[in-house]
């Protein structure tokens, strides 16, 4: 980036292996929106597909950390499970399936969420992985198109998982500051919905500029992104989501192909909770943002496109015609909830009042308990999606453009029973909040909805040399 365009950042420190690809913290998926997209990795993609809108649930319970949790589901019968579901992330994902394929034909139906969407994956354990089905939020906004366009244009690339997510964040960021007129954190906060969620001015990436001067002079917009519709419910959550079914290519291949989409929609679909009436507006200043992503650590080169993705919109004002600039401010989480906080409160003590971040969920709660929230400071996540994101006390200041993992489990508990036509289960789950939430919850609508019988949930350790024990315990859990 150059200087004129105030982006300011520390110096890139590019890791390389499997640890920096697609590992965000319950978070990583592809961006394939309703024409099927390349998941971010190299897929070609589907054709999107359609399928009748669902209806997703709102809140959802954080639970308890066991070990271990038997199912009591339905009446599915003894010995290895039909469908085996591992949650977790690729540096670990390598050894836990070249474990997994020592000791079984692969008969197994495998579901996977978007932790462990690695086009990679494949060729490093060694194996096709045919018989592996994952999901992720894909990115099915009205205005995917143009920001991709945008990307492209910007960074002579596509745009990579979770890119328009973070598009989204910060253009909503920038809008509820000029519409609020001033880099306060409240007054920012307040105007959240009142720029996302109907009605007024129809804005997205292709005629952002017009928006952002539309809310400076204070009229009403509504910001059509690229993710999604982004109207936000009484949580902060995106109101409705879109889901990607998706295969691996093979081991000699790198990427994923995604083969539906499915669209999802909350009870209120237009969004709902407390928002401004109205917005001061104001032209002559500077708008103040931050970008809270990892730039080092194991998801820099996730982070990476992110973070360019991010810092779009702050361009584009910047080189406007318009009265306004933007300070966009990057910092670097580290893939690290301690190093995550440090960075947080750098920005929040150089004033910002709106975040995008931070990534992954194990750094993005600590961020918003320590940081965000007692500072009055808005965060907007772009990927994390578990579901103590959703039950934090944030007094409305805790925002993320990435759907609950709620709606995920239940999407993975369709999956298996419907598509993969299972009706007994296993779950293999990272000790970590994402990991066990959405364990929990596909264990739960796969027995209550599915009447399926979930034989266990088996929690495993990151960074362990084998995960041989587990993967056992998993196959021969209904004996």
């Amino acid at each position: 980036m150059t200087p004129q365009r105030n982006v300011s950042r520390r110096t890139w420190l590019k890791s390389a292996g499997v640890a920096g690809i697609a590992a965000l913290a319950g978070c990583t998926g592809g961006d394939g929106g309703g024409d099927g997209g390349d998941g971010g990795d190299g897929g070609d993609g589907g054709d999107g597909g359609s399928t009748p809108t669902e209806t997703m649930g709102d809140g959802g319970d954080g639970g308890s950390t066991p070990t271990e949790t038997m199912g009591d589901g339905g009446d599915g019968g003894g010995g290895t499970p039909d469908v085996l579901v591992i949650i977790g992330y690729p540096q670990d994902g390598i050894q836990l399936f070249r474990d997994y394929y020592s000791q079984s034909d692969g008969n197994e139906e495998i579901l996977i969420p978007d932790g462990l969407r690695d086009g990679a994956l494949p060729g490093q354990v060694g194996n096709d992985m045919a018989n592996v089905t994952g999901t992720a939020p894909a990115a099915g906004g009205p205005n995917q198109q143009a920001f991709s366009q945008q990307f492209q244009d910007e960074y002579g690339e596509g745009p990579g998982v979770f890119t328009s997510q973070s598009y989204d964040s910060v253009a909503i960021g920038i809008l509820a500051n000029a519409a609020a007129g001033e880099n306060s954190g409240t007054a920012v906060r307040d105007q959240m919905r009142r720029i996302a969620n109907p009605g007024g001015m129809e804005v997205g990436p292709q005629n952002f500029l017009e928006g952002v001067e539309a809310a400076a002079n204070g009229e009403d917009v509504n910001y059509q992104g690229a993710s999604s519709a982004t109207n936000f419910d009484q949580n902060g959550d995106p109101a409705s989501a879109a889901y990607a079914i998706w295969e691996f290519l093979g081991a000699d291949e790198e990427g994923t192909e995604t083969s539906e989409v499915q669209n999802f929609e909350g009870q209120n679909p237009d969004g709902q909770g407390p928002s401004a009436d109205s917005g001061p507006g104001g032209f002559g200043r500077t708008i103040s943002v931050g970008i809270l992503l990892p730039e080092t650590g194991n998801l820099a080169s996730t982070g990476q496109p992110m973070i360019q993705a991010a810092e779009i919109p702050a361009i584009l004002v910047n080189e406007s015609d318009l009265d306004l600039e933007v300070d966009a401010q990057v910092e670097d989480t580290q893939t690290d909830p301690s190093a995550g906080v440090a960075a947080a409160n750098s920005l929040v003590n150089a004033g910002v009042p709106f975040v995008c971040g931070s990534a992954s969920s194990g750094v993005n709660v600590p961020v918003s308990q320590q940081a965000f929230i007692p500072n009055q400071v808005v965060g907007c996540s772009p990927s994390s999606t578990a579901l103590s994101v959703t039950n934090l006390e944030d007094d409305d200041y805790i925002f993320r453009t990435a759907p609950s993992d709620r709606l995920q489990g239940r999407v993975m508990a369709q999956v298996a029973a419907e598509r993969l036509g299972g009706s007994t289960a296993a779950t293999l789950y990272v000790n970590n909040d994402y990991g066990q939430q959405l364990s929990e919850r596909f264990s739960g609508v796969f027995a209550d909805t599915f009447d399926g019988e979930v034989f266990a949930q088996i929690a495993y350790n990151q960074n362990e040399s084998s995960y041989t024990s587990v993967v056992q315990e998993a196959l021969t859990s209904g004996n």
